[in-house]
């Protein structure tokens, strides 16, 4: 270990930008076992390993599957890469590594910090490819709970539960499971026969689900509280944010995830609403997130004409991932900084072409923190295009049911919990975007882990009292 001074910090080798836009294939190949362990022999051991106790919101353990894969014990390295993580392959593919354990790193500061999540998906496929999989007891307990929502939440609660012989059976609206890991995230990112390949996993170990299932419509709340002995709410936030200015209801201005949806179902050969084809037209998204990210560059792919992304704030300023600009960069995607959209033109027809713009620049915020935004008054500019599509994050959807069953909600419909994910509502529990509104999968993936641990407690306390009560009845 600790060979950073010799070996430096190498990259995945990535397709090229103008054969990957053919085709929505991952772009990034998988390390080698050998690769991995050359990469993780870079880790210095740190005494406080800042990317497991402060980078990593799961807390995996880093540097010791980075030990044990550097020390060529590929089975050990997976055994402790799953253990606390529901699906290192699909995190490792899709966390902004750069902001959380990579950004921690010692090495960061001036050597380059270890690939943490190329390792972390070599480790996984690697172990598959050699037959290795995450240990299940198979359903030892009589005891239930119902999921609401198969996205990243609801399936790190189900593997939680697995793990401890207990039964989780998923509702979902979709017809696939996986939520946004399926039809959110595009396959240049996350590929959906690794999501599936998770997914079989958890149903050889015990998992059920029913799709085309909406709660409140075709199932009940109040029949899940009366069949399962408790219910996790990984319902996500989905509900895409307004440009409330005029002109927004022209023809050809689009929501993210509508977008992103039908481009995914029309890869899967399902049917898919047309109106959202791309091809041959020029498009503009607005925003600098990782969803509008995936939304040029899945522009690119579907072969409109021109693709641009207009941003409020300057490149330096940008909420998403350093490296998924990069990629869109090479892949042709014009951006266009600090210019605030203020409203949006359509022709006679109501068919958009364009947008008005009014320039920005950046100021220190009185309070800290993020700059904010100050318009330049008489610099507005109408830049035009076919489509807009809208990717300026989301909002929690409010959803009669929650209403209907008295469970808490904020102002911004998300559900209320405690800090063991817990509803007010005796038995029920949430987490996920659902309860944060609108943030990292890796977050979802934790609140499903910890909302597992709170419902085994909860399930045994209610067993220990039912068991008490029978030996000492009255």
């Amino acid at each position: 270990m600790q060979e950073f001074t010799k070996i430096e910090r190498i990259n995945p080798k990535v397709k090229p930008g103008d054969e990957r836009v053919n085709n929505f294939d991952e772009i990034y190949e998988i390390y080698s076992e050998e690769e991995a362990g050359t990469q993780a022999d870079r880790c210095i051991q740190c005494g406080n390993p800042y990317c497991s106790s402060t980078g990593c919101p799961l807390s995996n353990n880093i540097p010791q599957w980075l030990k044990y894969i550097a020390e060529k014990d590929l089975e050990l390295a997976f055994e402790i890469s799953n253990e606390t993580s529901p699906f290192p392959e699909i995190l490792g593919r899709i966390c902004p590594q750069d902001r959380l354990c990579e950004g921690a790193c010692t090495l960061d500061d001036g050597f380059g910090a270890i690939t943490i999540g190329s390792i972390e998906v070599s480790i996984t496929e690697k172990g598959f490819e050699k037959g290795m999989k995450p240990e299940y007891p198979g359903i030892t307990s009589d005891k239930k709970v119902a999921i609401i929502g198969s996205g990243p939440a609801g399936i790190s609660c189900a593997t939680f539960l697995l793990r401890a012989g207990i039964k989780p059976v998923i509702f979902e609206k979709a017809d696939k499971a996986g939520g946004l890991l399926t039809y959110g995230i595009p396959g240049f990112k996350l590929e959906k026969e690794v999501v599936d390949k998770r997914m079989d996993q958890l149903y050889q170990a015990g998992l059920e689900i029913n799709l085309n299932t909406e709660i409140g419509k075709d199932v009940s709340f109040e029949k899940l509280k009366e069949e399962y002995d408790a219910i996790f709410i990984g319902i996500g936030a989905m509900e895409g944010r307004l440009l409330n200015y005029e002109g927004y209801s022209a023809n050809n201005v689009f929501m993210a995830v509508p977008f992103l949806t039908n481009i995914q179902k029309k890869i899967f050969d399902q049917q898919y609403d047309k109106k959202y084809s791309v091809k041959g037209k020029n498009v503009m998204v607005i925003g600098g997130g990782d969803t509008a990210m995936d939304c040029v560059r899945t522009s690119i792919r579907e072969n409109a004409t021109s693709v641009r992304c207009v941003y409020r704030r300057d490149e330096e300023n940008m909420p998403g991932s350093a490296k998924e600009v990069q990629s869109a960069k090479e892949e042709g995607v014009e951006f266009i900084w600090q210019m605030q959209p203020k409203g949006f033109v359509a022709d006679d027809r109501g068919y958009i072409i364009g947008v008005k713009f009014i320039k920005t620049k950046l100021m220190p915020s009185p309070e800290g923190g993020r700059m904010q935004v100050i318009e330049e008054e008489g610099t507005e500019e109408i830049k035009y295009a076919d489509v807009i599509i809208l990717a300026l994050g989301f909002n929690n959807e409010k959803l009669t049911f929650l209403e209907e069953n008295n469970i808490k909600t904020n102002k911004w419909n998300a559900i209320e919990v405690t800090d063991k994910c817990e509803t007010n509502v005796e038995g029920v529990f949430a987490g996920g975007d659902g309860s944060r509104g609108a943030d990292l999968v890796v977050n979802a993936a934790l609140d499903g882990r910890e909302a597992a641990f709170a419902i085994m407690d909860y399930i045994y306390e209610n067993e220990n009292k039912e068991n008490k009560a029978r030996s000492f009845p009255g």
